[in-house]
C-alpha cells in the first residue's frame, strides 16, 4: 500500500514516514501544502495523512481541492483539538481525524481502517482457501500455522486481498507497493510474487495473462 504524508516539521515527516516503511508502506512525502496538493493529484494513494498547519494552503484546503478530482481517504493530524476545526476538517471531506500528540498504534489501527473501508472490505482477516490474511496483525497463516513474510510481501497479498474482484496490472502494482525512491523498472514484484508463492501456495496470486495479477486460493 502506497501512502503520502504531508508534515511540515522535518523530525515529525521523517520518523512518521520510517515507521510506516517498516509497517510494510511505501511511502512520499510531502513539506507543504502545495507540493502535498499536486502530488496527491498525480499519484493514487491508498490513504494521506495530512497535517493541517501547513506553509501555503492548509489542510483544510489541501482536502477540499482534492476532493474536486479525487476520493483518497485522507487523515487529517493537527494540534488543534477544538470541535470546530474536527468539524471544518470532516466537512472539507477528510475521512477521519486524530489530533496531536498521537499515539502512534492509534494512528496505525486508523490508516488500517481507512484503507479497509475504501476497498470495500471492512473485515480485518479474510479467507483464501488454506490462507487467512489478518490485515490488523500483518499476519498470514496456511492451514492455521502462521508464515513469515516480509512486509513487502505481506503488503503485496494484502492488497490483492483486500481487492479481491480485481485484476491488478504490474504498473498498477509498482503505483501502489513502490514510493517514488524506488526503481519500477526491476524485477522486484517478480520476486516478491515467486516468494509469496513459495510460501502459501502456488495458486495464491494468479497470472491472468495479459492483464497482471490477482488473488488465488493458495
Amino acid at each position: 500500500m502506497r501512502l503520502l504524508v504531508v508534515e511540515d516539521e522535518p523530525d515529525l515527516l521523517s520518523s512518521l514516514a520510517s515507521v510506516l516503511r517498516e509497517e510494510g508502506y511505501a511511502v512520499d512525502e510531502a513539506e507543504d501544502g502545495e507540493m502535498g496538493l499536486q502530488k496527491a493529484l498525480w499519484t493514487d494513494y491508498d490513504a494521506i495523512v495530512l497535517d493541517v498547519m501547513l506553509p501555503g494552503i492548509n489542510g483544510f484546503q489541501v482536502i477540499e481541492r482534492l476532493r474536486v478530482r479525487k476520493k483518497t481517504p485522507v487523515l487529517l493530524l493537527t494540534a488543534r483539538d477544538q470541535s470546530s476545526d474536527r468539524v471544518r476538517g470532516l466537512d472539507s471531506g477528510a475521512d477521519d481525524y486524530l489530533p496531536k500528540p498521537y499515539d502512534l498504534p492509534e494512528l496505525l489501527a486508523r490508516i488500517r481502517a481507512l484503507i479497509r473501508r475504501s476497498a470495500g472490505h471492512p473485515s480485518a482477516t479474510a479467507q483464501f482457501g488454506r490462507v487467512t490474511i489478518d490485515f490488523n496483525a500483518h499476519r498470514a497463516t496456511l492451514d492455521g500455522r502462521e508464515i513469515a513474510l516480509t512486509a513487502r510481501e505481506f503488503a503485496l497479498v494484502g492488497m490483492l486481498a483486500q481487492h479481491r474482484d480485481r485484476v491488478f496490472t504490474r504498473a498498477q502494482l509498482y503505483e501502489h507497493l513502490f514510493d517514488e525512491s524506488d526503481d519500477s523498472s526491476s524485477n522486484l514484484l517478480d520476486v516478491h510474487v515467486s516468494n509469496i508463492r513459495k510460501k502459501l501456495g502456488k495458486n495464491i496470486i494468479v497470472t491472468r495473462r495479459g492483464l497482471g495479477y490477482g488473488i488465488g486460493c493458495g
